[in-house]
């Protein structure tokens, strides 16, 4: 399993609506190295779900549930997407202050490339945080 993490505006796709929606494309990404990730990515991977630009915190989790296919957004076939599924929240979500203020994080890719939408995450990394956030697992 790999680990990942996915970037989202609130105001655009929030937290609550992929637990609404449960299963969910992650349509709309337009970068290589994101685009790549995604097409890394594999059934059973867990990816953080990160609210970006407004909130800029982690709020909870998504496992991916169908690897990548043509995005439907694009016109482009390059471009692809991945269905993901809400795999629970975190009780305390995480900020980027908090993930910058962490020894343990000062590699994580959020913090050296932090315009990618979808980065990937270490393991070591994933445990600290699911555990820092107090996640609960759906």
């Amino acid at each position: 399993m790999a680990f990942w993490l996915i970037k989202s505006e609130p105001a655009s796709f929030s937290w609550d609506e992929q637990v609404q929606n449960d299963v969910e494309p992650w349509t709309g990404v337009r970068n290589y190295q994101a685009r790549n990730n995604l097409k890394a990515m594999k059934c059973g991977d867990k990816a953080l779900f990160y609210h970006s630009v407004t909130e800029k915190r982690i709020v909870g989790v998504v496992e991916v549930v169908k690897e990548a296919y043509p995005d439907p957004t694009a016109e482009d076939p390059r471009w692809v997407c991945v269905d993901v599924k809400a795999d629970g929240a975190f009780v305390q979500p995480i900020t980027l202050a908090e993930i910058k203020a962490a020894p343990t994080l000062t590699e994580m890719a959020l913090l050296k490339q932090s315009r990618l939408s979808v980065a990937p995450v270490r393991e070591e990394e994933f445990a600290y945080l699911t555990k820092k956030g107090q996640w609960e697992k759906a």
